[in-house]
């Protein structure tokens, strides 16, 4: 660690100033106060980093759950969904003990990709609004379908309306965060653009003293937060709550264990190849961390894949960083909350316009075409499907999908039958010969001609269930009774698929 402290030391300062705008952003876009964001990334530094199976991840609030979270808020409250959250991580836990991380990274990339979209799509269109110093219309439809609204609303009348000043410091961020982006010094590329882009919107509120929104930070952190109370343990007989946290820790744990085989593979292309995630140990930290998110009213936490690459970049060593990242946020809000303060609440909504659209990857699309136009057609089917109703069903849509793929390519039976003119005729067998395929068998050895000489060969068939077995013999007992034969290697078939 001595070896390890300076690089760990700069690589928290740059972590922790990519988390600060992020950690307010996610709050706000969830229907949550901003104190609600800061104590989801100290506790994600301070306990989740120490406990952490993945030494380099940083954990804290994601904008992967802001739909869900504000959803959950919207129907339950603020005291039901601390609750759910505290319950998700006790799933967590019990995820961890039974060992079921590396399940966790079984589910298919089109799913989580068109999750990850589905939930950037939702995240543009309602944060869009906030831009302009307006309210999320209630559902992503309404959002999608109102923004031409939005934008009529931050342009006319121009006679310097609070929506449109809004909207200008919306424009503000977001081309400071690009040109940053693209155009940054060397010697200051530690600097973020998303806190380059707040620091700008920051600046131009306090001198030309406008009037918009301004994110409202309390005095005493826990303030705004209403820690659990008695009251609220009721809750824990209600099986619709832990149907939502079993949902939320599922996308949770997803969503984290993803984010950690990304970082894996970042550390060792840097070189630190001992450095591996423990998927289980993983789990089992993200369960204490949302357990204390619960009790203390907070966001639900993940680990995050923007916070963990910047940490990685940064040259960080160990997990040292990210517990230095959540020191660094609680000095922040301990000593220094007024300048929070000065923050307009459109430029972190543009912030995180630009963190969904990032999540609505082009590249994710790319890698699934590769394998086809199924993995694409999950991807939209996944992402339309938490648009158009919310992000659970969404997501059963694409693991549906999934399955029926699965089933249709375990079932998949390719017949090539090639008639000769001495009379032979050739069968080839290849893939899963189940009772789905047994019509299309039954219809190929219909087309072979009478008296026909018939040689079978299933060297590439990888299955044969007893319906299509019994099929076959049947088939062969009529053909040699109308005067044709049948070649096969009828022990050895029996053999192979029998046993």
């Amino acid at each position: 660690m001595k070896q390890s402290f300076g690089k760990d030391f700069l690589a928290s300062f740059v972590v922790f100033l990519v988390a600060l705008p992020l950690c307010l952003g996610v709050a706000i876009a969830s229907g949550m106060p901003p104190a609600a964001g800061l104590i989801t990334g100290i506790i994600g530094g301070l306990i989740v980093g120490a406990l952490s199976g993945s030494p380099l991840q940083v954990s804290g609030p994601a904008a992967g759950l802001v739909v869900l979270v504000f959803d959950l808020h919207k129907e339950h409250g603020f005291g039901a969904l601390a609750l759910i959250v505290l319950i998700a991580g006790i799933i967590q836990i019990g995820f961890g003990l039974l060992k079921t991380g590396q399940w966790f990274r079984a589910i298919s990339p089109a799913v989580v990709y068109g999750m990850l979209a589905g939930i950037g799509l939702l995240i543009v269109a309602a944060q869009f609004h906030v831009v302009v110093d307006d309210s999320p219309k209630g559902s992503g439809i309404k959002n999608l379908l109102s923004i031409p609204e939005a934008i009529f609303n931050g342009v006319f009348p121009l006679d310097g309306s609070p929506h449109e000043v809004a909207a200008l410091i919306g424009l503000l961020t977001m081309a400071t965060i690009l040109l940053w982006n693209h155009f940054k010094p060397p010697i200051l590329k530690f600097l973020p653009g998303p806190l380059m882009g707040l620091l700008a919107a920051a600046l131009a509120s306090y001198f030309y003293k406008l009037e918009i929104k301004h994110v409202n930070v309390p005095d005493n952190l826990l303030g705004d937060l209403s820690l659990a109370g008695i009251s609220d343990f009721s809750g824990l007989t209600h099986l619709k709550y832990w149907g939502e946290a079993a949902a939320l820790a599922f996308i949770a744990s997803a969503e984290t264990l993803l984010s950690a085989a990304a970082v894996d593979r970042m550390a060792a292309a840097s070189g630190k190849h001992s450095l591996r995630t423990n998927y289980d140990r993983e789990l089992f930290a993200q369960g204490i961390g949302n357990i204390l998110c619960g009790l203390l009213g907070a966001l639900p936490m993940t680990g995050v894949i923007v916070r963990s690459s910047a940490n990685v970049q940064a040259g960080a060593q160990t997990r040292l960083s990210a517990i230095l990242h959540g020191a660094w946020l609680l000095l922040t809000v301990a000593f220094f909350p007024h300048i929070l303060e000065r923050i307009p609440t459109s430029a972190l909504a543009a912030v995180l316009v630009l963190t969904g659209w990032k999540l609505i990857s082009i590249e994710h699309m790319r890698k699934l075409r590769e394998y086809g136009w199924i993995p694409l057609t999950i991807y939209f089917s996944t992402m339309l499907g938490i648009v158009a109703f919310d992000l659970l069903t969404g997501v059963l849509i694409g693991i549906a999908l999934t399955i029926i793929k699965m089933i249709y390519k375990a079932s998949r039976l390719e017949l090539k039958l090639i008639p000769h003119v001495s009379g032979r005729c050739d069968l080839y067998l290849e893939g899963s010969a189940t009772f789905f395929r047994l019509p299309l068998l039954a219809d190929t050895l219909d087309r072979v001609p009478h008296a026909s000489t018939l040689h079978i060969h299933f060297e590439k068939l990888t299955y044969l269930d007893h319906s299509c077995l019994d099929l076959i013999r049947e088939w062969s007992t009529s053909h040699q009774d109308a005067g044709g034969s049948v070649h096969v290697d009828w022990p050895r078939l029996v053999e192979r698929f029998t046993r």
